[in-house]
């Protein structure tokens, strides 16, 4: 089945060049030119990613980002690929924070775009079509934390955890390798996605947004522990 995207820019002309080039990559594609119309479009016809411009002309970028990631939203689970200012890291890191799973600077290049796409997706398990059924599931239990590697779900105590795909791979590459102190690049590298700078504080906010949704507080990380100077460790023992 053919992966659908939507992509979100009041810019015509720039939509036109983008939906040319990943159709002939082999994506369904369509274009909403405002918040508004993009939210709606969504809402009639479901795609697997949403390619976010965040200077839209009747909405910010980052509200339309909040309404597709809300929970309880039939939306939430779709990726979003932000279209960010460059050199404004400020709306990348809320971008972040919100649920977006990756991020591309205006100007890009085509084929940048491109291969975002499809490691976002293939983080999500889109490209190879998820577990099988009947296949054995690889589940890493932690105390009342439970990651299902196969199935892509987080639960604490039975209760589901809302996490982007790249922030399940990140959880997963720290929980495989438990009781170890990784520093920033180790994690970046273990997960096999876009290469970042080790001071680039998007790993902070995803670590920040896992650790919300596993921890019983936050504030007071019990499972994933910040080695300072270093980078991260995930504890072997947990309640």
């Amino acid at each position: 089945m053919t992966q659908q995207l939507l992509m979100i820019e009041d810019d015509t002309r720039l939509a036109a060049m983008v939906g040319e080039y990943l159709r002939q990559s082999g994506y369904g594609f369509s274009h909403a030119p405002d918040g508004a119309s993009g939210l709606a479009a969504l809402q009639a016809s479901p795609a697997d990613l949403v390619i976010l411009d965040l200077m839209l002309p009747d909405m910010d970028g980052l509200e339309v980002c909040r309404r597709i990631k809300g929970q309880g939203s039939e939306s939430s689970h779709t990726a979003v690929l932000m279209l960010t200012a460059k050199g404004d890291p400020m709306d990348r890191i809320v971008g972040l924070e919100i649920g977006a799973d990756d991020y591309l600077p205006k100007p890009f290049e085509p084929r940048e775009l491109l291969a975002r796409i499809r490691a976002v997706l293939r983080r999500g398990g889109e490209v190879n079509g998820g577990a099988t059924a009947g296949s054995d599931h690889k589940v890493m239990r932690f105390g009342s934390l439970e990651i299902d590697r196969d199935a892509r779900t987080v639960s604490v105590s039975g209760n589901p955890c809302e996490l982007t795909s790249y922030q399940f791979d990140l959880l997963v590459a720290l929980a495989e390798r438990a009781g170890r102190v990784l520093s920033r690049d180790q994690i970046m590298e273990a997960v096999r996605g876009r290469e970042l700078e080790a001071f680039d504080r998007s790993i902070d906010v995803h670590m920040g947004r896992i650790r919300s949704a596993i921890e019983v507080e936050a504030k007071d990380p019990k499972r994933i522990l910040t080695v300072r100077g270093v980078g991260y460790v995930f504890a072997k023992q947990q309640d």
